[in-house]
């Protein structure tokens, strides 16, 4: 038997499918997302309906956003569905979620399985929203969920760390193994928590810097702050803001980037935002 076929849909590699077959991970999620009628529930890929059935069940509706032609169709198709589903046949890093909020008169609660191989930029892009947004439930790869709740001095911390827990409190919710899905990832995965803080600890108010500052500084993460960061600050103003001249990207905290990023943002020259 084909492991890429699952309930008679072929798993698409470019869309990086990998269906969620068990049912105690599954209840897992469900019990951890704990959804309740009222809320703006949106989930992100939903494929062949793992997770939609049994959140959808405590719903009065739900919105899910599907890229593949043929899983939206089978979605808007389902009788389990009808008159409760709203399927948005898009990818999700092209959806103003501030919109999609706004439309539906509330925060949203976001969950989905999402492909590993779109994660990483679709969690920058739901970064840009979290005014809009409740909390969000994911499956990761593990690497990735590693990344989100790492602190300073790790190698799993960086660039992500610093965004994901500038805009949220990151909580690790449980690991999944391989065997979970259908087709098998080559990769352990895990699900984690995001939830945007209602008052950002520490407020940037251009994060166009704070990205770009990010994005320098872990380029080049194993050099010291005094190379990586040597055409922002001088090596008298990196210790006049407290910084130790021989620490990586990996040493300095969430905090001191932010204090950094404002320290830019007065000067004349500021660098430019990247795209």
């Amino acid at each position: 038997m084909n492991s890429r076929v699952h309930q008679g849909h072929f798993a698409r590699k470019r869309f990086g499918q990998n269906f969620l077959t068990d049912q105690f991970v599954i209840d897992s999620i469900v019990s951890a997302i704990h959804p309740m009628p009222g809320e703006a529930v949106v989930e992100i890929g939903p494929g062949l309906a793992a997770l939609t059935e049994p959140v959808a069940s405590r719903l009065d509706s739900m919105t899910v956003i599907e890229l593949d032609r043929d899983l939206a169709t089978r979605l808007e198709n389902n009788p389990k569905f009808q008159g409760k589903l709203r399927v948005i046949q898009s990818d999700a890093m092209k959806i103003n979620f501030g919109e999609l909020s706004e439309e539906l008169g509330q925060p949203l609660r976001v969950f989905g399985n999402l492909p590993y191989n779109i994660s990483t930029p679709l969690m920058f892009h739901l970064f840009t929203y979290t005014n809009a947004i409740k909390d969000m439930h994911f499956m990761l790869q593990k690497e990735v969920v590693n990344r989100l709740v790492a602190g300073p001095n790790s190698k799993a911390y960086g660039r992500l760390t610093v965004m994901a827990q500038y805009y949220c409190n990151v909580i690790p919710v449980l690991e999944v193994p391989p065997e979970s899905f259908t087709p098998a990832p080559k990769v352990e995965s895990a699900v984690v928590r995001l939830v945007p803080h209602e008052v950002i600890p520490y407020p940037v108010p251009d994060i166009r810097i704070l990205s770009r500052l990010t994005t320098d500084a872990f380029n080049q993460r194993r050099k010291t702050i005094r190379n990586s960061l040597g055409h922002l600050f001088t090596p008298e103003q990196m210790t006049e803001l407290g910084l130790d001249l021989s620490m990586r990207a990996e040493n300095i905290s969430v905090e001191q980037f932010c204090k950094l990023a404002n320290w830019l943002s007065t000067r004349p020259k500021t660098p430019e935002p990247q795209e």
